[in-house]
């Protein structure tokens, strides 16, 4: 097998290829740098089996190149990305004291263009882009989450409806709260409701009570992700309570981009192609999944789960846990349907549990994170 690209993500990273003095560079893939920042020393190497996606060349560069492969930058909206997005990227442009400027922004602006072109785009060009920036939000994904030990891991689902003001939201503000703090990264579909409440706890991870009720009390001004205020309060409560110390990662999607992307994210890795962020989420939620109330989204996200646990697809079977007995036996009635369904065979190896208890779904997570059982690689 031959040795993996070298992946060159930033300008520290191009600083140090360019200055380790090797004449011929091989095997590296430059990605959304700018090679025209030192061109004089990008030009004194040749390069050999490299990839250059997305990059800013100096002139006469592809002279000293052999069996390399360019991928241009593909349009003004997106482009191919070295690093999953933040908050701040997303809505670039935004002010909180000007409403309006919401619709002006990066996330709107490529949401209109997505929207204009077609969400299933027939124009090659346009397809190969969007093709190119989700595999760009792939490659970051794999980069962030590969010193992460899989088992830490854990997925929130449930609907986007859920408002600010419901005690649902509430329970998983400080369910989500008390996992980061045991060591969890939280993930989630990276949106409103239920899956805004998993980040917020998260990003009030490490702080009082009181000022968790505060921030709840700010967010509640605009209880639905349809209220005008609803992002300008979120910042509100970014700016006056800053994260530094925990991270979380939402994966939204521009294919519900009417959804606005929750800011309490630390990492956002936004898909144009939804079937690819669906199954990376359940994917990567080794640690575990929390199904909260939810609606068509939701029993999709625990359908998709169940068949990757009944065939061990990725060698481990992970907690299936449903928070709120009357909503998963009564309301939704998945809860008997997965039972009648292992108890005659038709699933195996599924690690189910229903609950109303908080500390529950805590001691479920925290032993199987525990478990010495191996994972395949």
């Amino acid at each position: 097998m031959r040795e993996n690209y070298r992946e060159i993500r930033d300008d520290w990273q191009l600083a140090k290829v360019l200055h380790e003095g090797l004449e011929e560079i091989k095997r590296c893939a430059f990605q959304n740098v700018n090679l025209t920042s030192e061109s004089e020393l990008s030009l004194s190497h040749s390069y050999t089996d490299c990839i250059f996606l997305g990059c800013t060349l100096p002139r006469g560069f592809k002279q000293k190149t052999r069996d390399c492969l360019f991928f241009p930058k593909m349009g003004e909206t997106f482009h191919y990305r070295s690093h999953l997005y933040t908050a701040e990227e997303l809505y670039e442009g935004y002010d909180p004291g000007k409403p309006h400027t919401l619709k002006t922004c990066f996330d709107s602006r490529v949401y209109r263009h997505y929207l204009k072109m077609g969400k299933m785009a027939e124009n090659i060009k346009e397809t190969l882009a969007r093709t190119l920036h989700d595999h760009s939000i792939s490659d970051s994904l794999h980069a962030y989450l590969k010193a992460r030990d899989p088992r830490t891991i854990v997925g929130v689902m449930g609907g986007h409806g859920i408002e600010r003001t419901a005690p649902s939201y509430r329970q998983i503000v400080f369910l989500s709260k008390r996992l980061t703090e045991g060591g969890s990264l939280m993930i989630s579909g990276g949106g409103p409701g239920a899956m805004e409440a998993t980040h917020l706890g998260a990003w009030m991870a490490g702080r009082e009570t009181e000022e968790v009720e505060d921030a709840l009390a700010t967010l509640c001004e605009a209880p639905c992700f349809t209220d005008e205020r609803w992002l300008e309060t979120a910042m509100a409560v970014r700016k006056k309570y800053p994260q530094l110390d925990y991270e979380s990662l939402g994966m939204p999607t521009w294919l519900y981009g009417h959804e606005p992307a929750t800011p309490f994210a630390t990492h956002i890795a936004k898909y144009f192609d939804n079937s690819i962020r669906e199954d990376s989420i359940v994917t990567i939620a080794v640690g575990g999944i929390v199904y909260t109330p939810g609606s068509a989204g939701t029993m999709q996200e625990i359908f998709q789960e169940a068949v990757q646990n009944h065939y061990l697809s990725f060698g481990i079977s992970s907690p299936m846990i449903f928070l709120g007995k009357d909503y998963w036996t009564n309301e939704i009635p998945v809860w008997p349907l997965l039972q009648d369904l292992v108890a005659r065979g038709k699933y195996k190896n599924l690690r189910l549990t229903l609950t109303d208890d908080q500390e529950e779904v805590v001691e479920v997570i925290t032993e199987f994170r525990s478990s010495t059982e191996p994972l395949v690689p």
